[in-house]
């Protein structure tokens, strides 16, 4: 609804939500309804009520961080936390390989 590329463009196009986009946009939903909030591409119809308040809270967040723009995920938080540990967990079993290579080769 910002100008960031279509769903149909695939996960990897990179999409950004900028400041002017987020204010047009708070200004664009703060006037709907929650029926009509429901019925817009992507929005659920039970978390519609929602849509408001995350813009407000994205809008307040850009301005105290005083940032221009964000560059949007296509995950949700949860699996940012769990690409998050996978990317701990190899890097812990790189360090795990390398340490019983090291011990293969240099038997005590």
């Amino acid at each position: 609804m910002t100008g960031a590329a279509p769903s149909s463009a695939g996960l990897r196009v990179r999409r950004v939500l900028t400041d002017a986009g987020l204010r047009q946009l708070v200004a664009f939903i703060s006037r709907m309804s929650s029926r009509d909030l429901g019925e817009l591409e992507g929005v659920s119809p039970g978390r519609a009520h929602q849509l408001v308040a995350g813009a407000l809270v994205a809008d307040a967040s850009m301005r105290a961080l005083r940032l221009q723009e964000l560059e949007i995920c296509p995950w949700a938080l949860r699996e940012g936390v769990i690409l998050r540990r996978l990317d701990t967990l190899s890097g812990t079993l790189a360090i795990l390989r390398t340490v019983v290579a090291t011990a293969s080769a240099h038997p005590l």
